[in-house]
Formats: structure tokens, sequence, C-alpha cells
């Protein structure tokens, strides 16, 4: 049975201190949705853009958590801590001084495209179903493999010793923490990521995003509708295609449709029936069009000519 409460987009601008969880739990209290879901954890002390899902709108999240993401982040020079961020505990100490602005761009410079990045001990990746941060916290120590990221974009936008702020574009899975860490340990000063802010996922920036309070507001003025975003607003990205009246009337109910004709490639895309109306998610295989997830039922589109 479908949960009760409003469907579709909320960017939200998370503020300093509230974990990704804590968001979503006001937010069910907010708009009396208890099926919420997020698109990519911040850490607490982070801030910006954060995409939440409401209702049936979160069965596409997985479309924007796949989506490259964008980070201002401040970094400080000559501290190291256990979290890689300020708020844990310092690890080291060293000078700092003789680091030079084209030293920070050199070892930069070494970290675009494809990488392999070690997630750091203090993180949301679970280890034999038990996040990270918590084994840390108990004092267990777990070697996490390196994963692979990209990072497209990684520019140095402000020096001012021992801080330095750069503007970074990656893929998903992408730890900023490891980042500022990583480049202290290139430096041989040791660094750590002292502030960041999230200023895009996939399409979506800080010009999009509103505050918690703002969606209480529009709420408690009975305007919620108004701020939310349709559901394929999470998967924009990918292609729309249109089908009548039977060919929508397959998918939903489970079988493929031949036409319009299919692309050779397996990709995704966005399915529309009459009236632009959005059905869900399709996929080309092997000539036709397969339902992948789609949000409506058969009963919710104009009558076909199906039997």
């Amino acid at each position: 049975m479908q949960a009760s409460g409003p469907t579709g987009l909320l960017i939200i601008d998370k503020p300093a201190g509230w974990t990704s969880h804590d968001v979503v739990a006001r937010l069910r209290r907010i708009t009396g949705q208890p099926r919420i879901g997020h698109a990519g954890t911040l850490d607490p002390a982070a801030t910006g853009v954060l995409p939440v899902a409401l209702g049936r709108a979160t069965r596409l999240l997985e479309y924007l958590s796949d989506a490259s993401k964008a980070y201002r982040a401040v970094v400080c020079l000559g501290i190291a801590t256990d979290t890689a961020d300020a708020t844990g505990s310092i690890t080291r100490q060293c000078p700092w001084d003789h680091i030079t602005e084209d030293a920070v761009r050199t070892v930069l410079g070494g970290f675009m495209g494809e990488i392999q990045q070690r997630p750091p001990a203090y993180s949301a990746i679970k280890h034999h179903g038990v996040p990270l941060h918590r084994l840390a916290r108990a004092g267990r120590t777990v070697e996490v493999a390196p994963r692979a990221v990209r990072i497209d974009r990684l520019e140095l936008v402000d020096f001012a010793p021992p801080v330095f702020t750069v503007e970074v574009e990656c893929s998903k899975g992408t730890y900023i923490r490891s980042l500022a860490a990583d480049t202290g340990d290139a430096l041989g000063c040791g660094a750590h990521l002292a502030a960041l802010v999230r200023t895009r996922s996939g399409p979506f920036t800080l010009a999009d995003a509103i505050s918690v309070d703002d969606v209480a507001q529009a709420a408690e003025a009975g305007h919620l509708v108004d701020l939310l975003m349709p559901p394929d607003a999470l998967a924009r990205e990918l292609p729309a295609v249109a089908f009548d009246a039977a060919a929508a009337y397959r998918l939903l109910t489970g079988r493929h449709a031949l036409s319009p004709a299919a692309p050779a490639e397996p990709v995704p895309a966005r399915a529309y029936g009459h009236a632009l109306q959005f059905l869900g998610i399709v996929r080309a295989h092997e000539g036709a069009w397969q339902p992948v997830k789609m949000l409506l039922t058969p009963d919710q589109v104009p009558v076909s000519d199906e039997p």
C-alpha cells in the first residue's frame, strides 16, 4: 500500500551540526510522510545541497545518488586528525610555513582523474554490517581497501596559509576529508578538512536549495506542494521517451513495449504517457522498452486498447 503524504523532491540546504538523518527525521514530522530518503550523505559539520525524496519518488533516488557532486572545501595545513576533519582529535602537528602555493597546486594536480582513495576510518561505510565510525569510536581499527573514484575538477581558489580553499567536482563515493588528508600527506605536513559545502548534487545547485524552516513554514501555511519538484526531476539527466496508451498500459503491467523504436544500447530513460504523464523508468533491451521502476498503476493512466 502506498504510504500517505506528499510525493516529490526537495533540495535542502543542510545546516551545520545536523546529520542527513536528522534532516529526514524532521521532514517526516513536518510533512506527515513516513517514506522519505536522501541522496548522498553529508557529514554533520558539512552544509549544502541535500536532495530529499518523499513518497514514491524515493524509488528513483538511485539515479541522483549515482550523479556527480561538487564541493567547496577549506583545508587546514599542519594538523592531521583521526577523523580527517575539524571534529576529530589531533594525531599529528607539523610545520606548514614552508608550503608554497605552487606546491599545493602541484599536489592537487596529482589527484585529477581516476584515482584510488581510501575512505576515512570515521565514515558510514559498513564492515560486517557495522558503520566504520562506530567501530572507530569503540577503538577498533578496520583496514578499508582503497576505492576507485574520479576527480573531474580540483581548483585552488584561495591560498591563505595555513588554510586554502578548493573547488571540487567528483564522482559519487569521493570523500573530501580523505582528499584533504591525502593532500597534507603528499605535502609532508599533514592536513585536515576545516569546512565543507556541497554546492551541487547532479543537476541541482545551492540556487535550488531551501531550508528546513522554509519547508515547515510552507507546510503550516498549506503550501507544501508549491515547494515540491515532481518525481521525474530525480532522473532529469536521463533521456525522455513518450508512449501511447497501449504501450503505457503494457509497461505498467510489467510487459515490454515495441513502440517507439528502442536503441540498441541498454540505456535507461524516463517514460511518459498521455499528456506527458510520468510513468517511471524504462530501459532499452533487445529492441524493446522494458519497465524498470514504474511509479504508476494501470488504473492511473487513460484506458488503452489492450484487452
